[in-house]
């Protein structure tokens, strides 16, 4: 199984991701390459420069890539192969390319309303005002037409949040 979670900033996508991990211990991580300084916190990611990734990009490293925000992002290849459950932390506008490039794709919708939005970006201290507000804009973005995916919504606490994705990535697993 490959799955992609996706959703609004502040949502806590890599708070989930990062709860799924430990307590689903054959469940990988695929690791994204972003253009942007691994210092800059956050999830678990590649920093590379703009050249870099496009030169990963042209040799065909990426099995999938977009832009968001201002910076490229990418799943490199290699990070999707290999026995096990996948899980990565992917983009709601590059679920079409997601889902034609990996059959069998689950699609897992993390969301929150968004004043716990809000409040979540300006906490983590990555961004401006003006940069919160347009990702909060966008918080709203519905996913494209025809993509199957289960929604969890992150409003709880992280605990609750971490089972609800477990729920969604194992619908056949009895939690008790």
């Amino acid at each position: 199984m490959i799955a992609a979670v996706v959703g609004p900033s502040g949502a806590g996508k890599d708070t989930l991701i990062e709860g799924a991990l430990a307590a689903w211990p054959s469940l990988r991580l695929a690791r994204r390459v972003i253009t942007r300084p691994t210092e800059a916190g956050g999830e678990d990611f590649d920093g590379v420069t703009p050249d870099a990734f496009a030169r990963m990009q042209r040799d065909g490293l990426f099995a999938l890539d977009w832009q968001a925000h201002g910076l490229c992002y990418g799943i490199p290849r290699d990070q999707l192969t290999g026995d096990g459950p996948v899980i990565f932390n992917g983009s709601r506008a590059a679920l079409p390319q997601a889902v034609a490039r990996l059959p069998g794709l689950r699609v897992v919708l993390v969301t929150a309303p968004t004043a716990l939005l809000a409040r979540r970006l300006a906490a983590r201290g990555r961004e401006t005002e003006d940069d919160i507000a347009a990702r909060l804009d966008r918080a709203g973005f519905a996913l494209p037409p025809g993509i199957a995916h289960v929604t969890v919504v992150n409003d709880a606490s992280p605990e609750q949040g971490i089972a609800r994705l477990l729920a969604a990535l194992q619908p056949d697993r009895v939690l008790r």
